[in-house]
């Protein structure tokens, strides 16, 4: 591989450091970073990383295709950033060339992962031009005609992690198809709706026809389908984006009719319509076309849930970013966090995943929907589907719900995360998915032993989610993926997770107890949520010294003595076989001694 260029005379920022140490020093710094495959230094740079918490701090940037790395000239500070540049959201140059005070002239950096990054550069010969039209261009690739660096990279893993999810093999899971619910492939060629997946559950006696002409009454042809199905009592489901009422209060009687099939199919007295909008949002989108279920829908009550629109959880979660880094005010702490509103719009979500998981325990089966379907409808039934069903609370099991309710029913990561793409004022961005993966932390705070999988887990997700090392985030649909082929071309972010090098409890949570029939109800109220301290202020060094439970910690000490002490009960046990064998007249009456694996809490 070329070496990097070097673009900047050192002298100016460090000249106590002897030519021959500083160029050594260099290619210690070069040295460090372990590169993927396919990725390619760019440019290195010599400069002043202006740290919040410990003030400027001279050293070494490297731009590669897919990273930008920082580490610290002086051995004393040892400070490294490590920065997927899909984290990058915003770039924008600091200062002028005639901009005055120490510092003052160099590069702002927004980051979409709650922090920023401000570096300082030399002032003459206009040396930030280069970095800043590099950063820009491999930031933001796609504003390039360049390919997200998932299409670059050629890691290899042991497992495929595209094939965690099968449609089918999932519905079988759950008991489908059976006499009140069949598989239907009418999508198979994304011509019922462009953002659905081609395998779909419908009511059994519904037919293709009925199917099509429930799609021209619903936003983007989101019809209502099966998400899942309660094994017992039959109660379901259902996904799908509003009606399409208007201002003159249309009516679709085979919409109505197939609402009345999937209320008849357990016999559900009533079927509940839960929207999960706030009520007067529902009213204004009838001037758009939109709107809700009213009276004509017999057998049939709506319940709204209060739950904003994405505008409004960005805004929030701009405000926590204020909040939080990069230094927190400990003195109006409860104040300035509450002003955010983001643990009340958790709160929010997470009571309507509970209203929704408490009918269908109690046999009444449910549709969900918000405008399009493809946001709050996503957080509602996933959580509620977490809550009712163990399986989705193992690591697989977890990747499945993610692969099925988010990504194939067509949340809209590309126009959420805006990935590639350099128009960061996109009114289209906001965190629904960051919101779900907290709401999911909210509940392994709350019950400790019933998901196999750990808050390392959700924090890798998140970090993915901007990376654009792998494909599981890309583009708005299913259909886009097929069409820029995305499983063909990229590498599953579960290939990672579940290669057997880094599965190796790095994921998993030492106090999972599994039990099956369990549904999982939390505690929706501001005194029983939390701060997700170890994601929003992790950049932190103070809280990052805070993260290692010590708990955890010796719990692991304790299931490794365990193992070791197995593995010896084993060794003896083996031994103590192999001696009777050889043993004469080891087929007498004397039975040989048996050792008692005793099940112990650990």
């Amino acid at each position: 591989m070329a070496s990097p260029v070097s673009v900047y005379n050192s002298n100016a920022l460090d000249t106590h450091i002897s030519s021959s140490s500083r160029e050594s020093l260099k290619m210690e710094l070069l040295a460090d970073v372990s590169l993927l495959p396919g990725e390619e230094r760019i440019i290195d740079k010599e400069t002043i990383y202006i740290c919040p918490f410990s003030g400027a701090v001279k050293g070494k940037v490297l731009i590669t295709n897919y990273r930008l790395y920082f580490k610290s000239l002086d051995p004393d500070v040892a400070l490294t950033l490590d920065v997927p540049l899909g984290a990058i959201g915003r770039v924008e140059k600091m200062g002028g060339a005639s901009s005055r005070g120490e510092n003052s002239y160099g590069l702002d950096i927004t980051c979409k992962d709650m922090r920023n990054l401000r570096f300082a550069l030399k002032q003459e010969g206009h040396s930030r031009r280069d970095i800043f039209e590099l950063i820009f261009k491999y930031a933001f690739p796609l504003s390039h005609s360049l390919p997200l660096f998932a299409y670059v990279t050629q890691e290899k893993y042991g497992e495929n992690g595209w094939d965690i999810y099968k449609p089918i093999e999932e519905f079988r899971r759950q008991g489908l198809p059976n006499n009140k619910w069949r598989i239907t492939f009418i999508n198979k060629n994304y011509e019922l709706c462009d953002t659905y997946p081609t395998v779909l559950a419908v009511p059994f006696k519904s037919k293709e026809e009925d199917l099509r002409r429930v799609a021209a009454f619903r936003s983007r042809g989101r019809i209502p389908v099966l998400s899942w199905i309660h094994r017992e009592n039959q109660a379901v489901i259902v996904r799908c984006s509003q009606p399409l009422v208007g201002m003159s209060g249309k009516r679709n009687k085979d919409d109505e009719r197939y609402l009345d099939v999937i209320r008849e199919a357990n016999d559900t007295p009533k079927l509940t319509i839960f929207d999960a909008r706030p009520s007067v949002n529902a009213v204004a989108n009838k001037a758009t076309g939109g709107g809700y279920e009213g009276d004509e829908y017999q057998n049939a009550e709506l319940v709204f849930l209060d739950i904003q629109n994405i505008h409004v959880m960005r805004e929030s979660l701009k405000k926590l970013k204020d909040i939080v880094y990069p230094n927190v005010e400990d003195s109006h702490w409860l104040s300035s966090l509450e002003s955010t509103h983001w643990l009340e719009h958790v709160k929010l979500v997470l009571s309507g995943a509970i209203q929704v998981a408490d009918k269908v325990s109690s046999g009444q089966s449910v549709v969900v929907h918000c405008s399009d379907g493809w946001d709050r409808t996503a957080q509602l039934t996933s959580l509620a589907m977490l809550m009712l069903d163990s399986h989705y609370r193992t690591l697989r099991g977890f990747q499945v719900l993610i692969e099925k309710e988010w990504i194939s029913f067509g949340h809209k990561f590309a126009s959420r995360i805006g990935h590639g793409d350099k128009n960061h004022a996109d009114q289209d961005r906001s965190p629904i998915f960051v919101q779900f993966i907290d709401c999911v932390w909210q509940m392994t705070k709350q019950f400790p032993t019933a998901f196999e999988f750990n808050e390392r887990l959700l924090l890798t997700i998140l970090d993915h989610l901007y990376s654009c090392c792998f494909g599981t985030f890309l583009y708005n649909c299913e259909s886009a993926r097929d069409q820029h082929e995305v499983r063909l071309k990229t590498v599953s972010l579960w290939s990672l997770v579940n290669s057997k090098t880094e599965m190796s409890e790095m994921y998993l949570n030492p106090f999972y107890t599994p039990e099956s029939g369990r549904v999982l109800y939390p505690v929706a109220s501001m005194r029983h949520l939390e701060l997700w301290v170890t994601y929003y202020i992790r950049w932190n060094p103070r809280i990052r010294q805070q993260q290692q439970s010590p708990v955890e910690q010796r719990y692991k000490e304790l299931l490794a003595l365990r193992d070791e002490y197995l593995k010896k009960l084993e060794e003896l046990q083996l031994s103590d076989s192999s001696r009777l064998a050889n043993t004469p007249n080891s087929s007498s009456s004397t039975p040989p001694q048996q050792y008692t694996q005793l099940q112990t809490p650990l």
